[in-house]
């Protein structure tokens, strides 16, 4: 391996450990749940799941184990 393909491994080792550099703005993400899987979105800074409990509440189990997931990674909420 090259010393150029090297220092770029360091570098993205190093930035991984760095959560703050992150900020995710769009995903789609599968959660494989106990009984089915579900399809979770973030975009426009709001979450959007499959699941009938998101459907009445705009939250559910899958959306709070992403928030936690990645926890500081997420855009701010702003203030209602």
């Amino acid at each position: 391996m090259d010393s150029g393909m090297i220092g770029k491994i360091q570098k993205a080792k190093r930035y991984a450990q760095e959560r703050n550099r992150f900020s995710f703005e769009t995903f789609t993400v599968k959660i494989s749940g106990e009984n089915n899987s579900h399809i979770v979105e973030f975009s426009d800074n709001q979450w959007k799941c499959d699941c009938d409990f998101f459907k009445t509440r705009n939250v559910c189990t899958h959306t709070m184990a992403l928030e936690e997931l990645l926890k500081d990674m997420l855009p701010k909420s702003e203030p209602v």
